[in-house]
């Protein structure tokens, strides 16, 4: 992987890391904070159209396709990873979701794309799936699950709606990748579109719901503002990258945030067993380091 391409994803890593620990915190609003996320990254990014390639095609009717696709999908992951949140640990939520739709990019990446990533860099995106997956069973221990009438445990709903949220992230990237790379679309371009046209949709889900929405913006609006800043940040850095760089190496690559958002769980919300944590970092890292090389 080129520096570049690796100092685009990296980057994308810490401001999605951020956004997700930002998310964690107002999580509990639902729609309404959802409503909030699709309008800021809207207004915030609009005015960079001009300035970053326009459109990037003249085929508006293509472009309207792809985004309107790439908005129903990223409804659908900020729908179930924020449902995920609600009903279960932050880590193993995120942890989980970011290691499944990795690997599931992965294997999409090279049946669709035809991507053949040499023996050493998959070496690498299996030790970083690899560690993503130790940290998101790591809380499982000392997690308390409910039992139903007959005694039998319930499915974990952290590793559930993590498994779910990485099906959503397996498929918008397939599908973000494919339109920038084939169609040329401008990465900020498009990210505005899909923006824009989640927006309908948490209309919807917030109906009856406006003066929750006002006083969740009065009352969180520097959050808001800075979420919409970095989540559409990560996302244009990630779509850059996979214009020069192989998805089944991007993928994986991204979710160094793993490491971050699971020492916050740890020192911060002290969701517990910091030493564990810490170890299964280290084997992302060592898995990223073979990317880097």
């Amino acid at each position: 992987m080129s520096l570049l391409a690796f100092v685009l994803v990296f980057s994308a890593a810490l401001a999605h890391a951020t956004w997700n620990v930002l998310a964690h915190g107002l999580s509990r609003a639902g729609s309404p904070f959802l409503w909030w996320g699709a309008v800021a990254s809207t207004v915030v990014w609009v005015g960079a159209v001009p300035f970053t390639g326009g459109l990037g095609t003249s085929d508006l009717g293509t472009f309207a396709l792809g985004v309107l696709v790439s908005s129903i999908l990223h409804v659908g992951y900020m729908v179930v990873l924020q449902h995920g949140y609600r009903v279960g640990n932050l880590s193993t939520v995120y942890a989980t979701a970011r290691g499944t739709g990795p690997f599931l990019s992965v294997l999409v990446a090279i049946a669709v794309f035809g991507e053949r990533p040499s023996g050493l860099a998959l070496a690498g995106v299996a030790i970083v799936i690899a560690g993503i997956v130790a940290i998101g069973f790591v809380d499982r221990a000392g997690t308390v699950r409910p039992a139903v009438s007959d005694g039998r445990r319930r499915i974990d709903p952290g590793l559930l709606f993590g498994l779910l949220t990485g099906v959503a992230i397996a498929a918008y990237t397939v599908w973000d990748a494919s339109a920038v790379r084939t169609q040329g679309f401008s990465p900020v371009a498009f990210m505005v579109g899909t923006a824009l046209l989640q927006i309908p949709f948490y209309s919807v889900a917030v109906r009856g719901q406006w003066g929750a929405v006002a006083a969740l913006g009065r009352r969180h609006w520097r959050r808001i503002l800075v979420f919409g800043i970095l989540s559409p940040l990560s996302y244009i850095l990630v779509l850059n990258a996979v214009r020069i760089a192989p998805v089944a190496l991007v993928a994986p690559l991204r979710e160094v945030s793993v490491v971050l958002v699971s020492l916050f769980g740890a020192f911060v919300l002290r969701e517990g067993r910091p030493g564990w944590r810490v170890g299964a970092s280290a084997v992302v890292v060592a898995g990223i380091a073979l990317l880097a090389v």
